[in-house]
């Protein structure tokens, strides 16, 4: 029978659990803190890659470079982050989660902290690569509600987590404008850094170890499998334009992302303990929560790539509007505050109507809302008003999408589940920002000596942006149907952690082990 110490813990204890008890221990910090510091944790981590927008166009001359050198800082992080989000999730399970976000955590001051010394491009390009390993913070955050908030609390608490990615990114743009614009380049990272380090002193003190973990031996094979595919198939999709789609380089590298991947989930079928639980990921709920996360992320990508280009354009095209990069960062900002409080209430919809009734209405508003921007594209307020309807929906989609996985996997595989499900949103933007590169490339007009995307050419993109929302409300559709989020967590409850394990995947010995 396994046995949680009883000895007073010290916060900085690793994978000690901090529960009440007769003999006086502290009870778990309230449930409040607990999501303020991981939501904290995850805005901050998912400000990576809008961090260094405002200086792409002068990081040439910055680091002494050229362009397509200085463009690896933007997808040496992507690469990074895409590696690292499904084996963190993993060792999170294995050996502790609290362990590995502050791993985390570490991994993301140590990279803002030596971007924040560099001037030359290889500094640089190592501490966005560590600033890109610190990725699985968001999934790790949501893997700890489930394992210390009670069943009444870990829907709006997870949607909130959930919604951390989107809301980083939309505060992230204009902070870093309004830095760039009025401090030296470096205060970027080392206000990273600092806050990296607010965050981890901050989930050391007040966020108690996790007692549910599987132990056993890491799928190093798997994990090298799938980051070598991660790589070629990321490496194609984001230099695919720079190298031309239908190169040498660029083709062999998806030839490569094909084979290997194939390979691995061989590979992973025959393994005891896979990196990934490819028959837990093949459940009807799981796949088509997956398949619709890949359509929600290209979705809200594409918000993010056509409305600054739109705002920054010249007015003398006819349908650009002048502005700054910081215009265009605070005409996204309130989608970040939207997000925010559009969480609770996908939570609440989770719980009556269940969460795929959310993801499909979440879908359907964002779908609205790209119509709608085609339609209005002549003002200010027009973008704003567009970001907000767009990051509502997204908003309720991303809230429901850790219920959804929640409920159909084991507690001792939460942490990997909900790693692979970001891993999704993941691509789903890379294959955005691939696809709307293509369409904006080709559909040009000329102002003045310039060549700029058409005005026909943004309208597309919002098409094919609604488009995606279209067939993620398609893909929602063929979930399962679903007791609402509130019922399904209450019963998951009901369980020992050892009975739901054996009961959710049928594999002796996976039972979680108690510290």
């Amino acid at each position: 029978m396994s046995t949680v110490s009883q000895s007073l813990p010290h916060p900085g204890d690793s994978d000690v659990p901090r529960r009440s008890s007769a003999r006086g221990v502290p009870p778990t910090p309230r449930s409040g803190a607990v999501v303020a510091v991981l939501a904290l944790a995850g805005i901050v981590v998912s400000t990576t890659q809008t961090l260094v927008v405002p200086i792409v166009p002068d990081l040439p001359r910055l680091l002494n470079a050229s362009a397509s050198n200085t463009a690896w800082t933007v997808t040496a992080t992507l690469v990074a982050a895409a590696i690292a989000t499904p084996v963190v999730g993993r060792l999170g399970d294995m050996y502790g989660k609290r362990r590995m976000l502050l791993v985390s955590l570490a991994l993301m001051v140590a990279g803002s902290f030596t971007a924040a010394l560099s001037d030359s491009l290889l500094p640089m390009l190592i501490g966005r690569v560590l600033q890109g390993l610190s990725a699985g913070i968001v999934p790790l955050g949501i893997s700890i509600l489930r394992d210390e908030l009670p069943p009444e609390k870990l829907t709006t608490s997870s949607a909130v987590m959930s919604a951390s990615l989107g809301i980083g990114a939309a505060l992230g743009l204009p902070a870093a404008a309004l830095i760039a614009d009025n401090f030296d380049w470096h205060v970027l990272f080392w206000a990273s850094g600092i806050l990296s380090a607010v965050a981890a002193l901050l989930v050391w003190a007040l966020i108690p170890a996790s007692t549910v973990r599987t132990g056993g031996r890491f799928d190093l094979p798997g994990a090298i499998g799938l980051s070598t595919g991660l790589v070629c198939l990321l490496l194609a999709v984001s230099k695919g334009a720079d190298w031309g789609w239908t190169s040498g380089p660029t083709l062999t590298l998806f030839a490569a992302a094909v084979v290997v991947l194939l390979l691995w989930g061989r590979f992973e079928l025959r393994t005891e303990r896979p990196l990934v639980d490819l028959r837990t990921s093949a459940r009807r709920q799981v796949l088509f929560t997956n398949f619709a996360t890949v359509a929600v992320g290209f979705s809200m990508f594409a918000v993010s790539l056509v409305v600054p280009q739109l705002l920054q354009l010249p007015e003398q095209t006819g349908y650009g509007l002048g502005g700054s990069l910081l215009t265009a960062g605070l005409v996204m900002a309130p989608q970040g505050v939207v997000m925010m409080l559009i969480a609770p209430v996908s939570a609440l919809l989770s719980k009556t109507r269940g969460p795929k009734t959310t993801l499909m209405l979440g879908a359907a508003v964002v779908a609205c809302g790209y119509a709608l921007n085609i339609a209005l594209m002549a003002e200010v307020w027009h973008f704003v008003l567009v970001s907000c309807i767009i990051g509502a929906g997204v908003g309720l989609a991303y809230g429901a999408l850790p219920a959804l996985i929640m409920s159909a996997v084991p507690a001792s595989e939460t942490a990997a589940a909900n790693s692979f499900n970001t891993l999704m949103r993941s691509l789903g933007a890379s294959f955005s920002s691939a696809v709307i590169g293509v369409l904006l490339a080709q559909m040009t007009t000329t102002s003045g000596s310039l060549s700029v995307p058409s005005e026909n050419g943004f309208r597309t993109v919002m098409a094919v942006g609604a488009g995606a929302a279209v067939l993620a409300l398609l893909l929602a559709f063929f979930l399962p149907r679903h007791r609402p989020a509130g019922s399904a967590e209450e019963t998951a409850a009901k369980r020992s952690p050892g009975q739901e394990v054996r009961n959710a995947s049928g594999i002796p010995g996976s039972a979680p082990t108690q510290a």
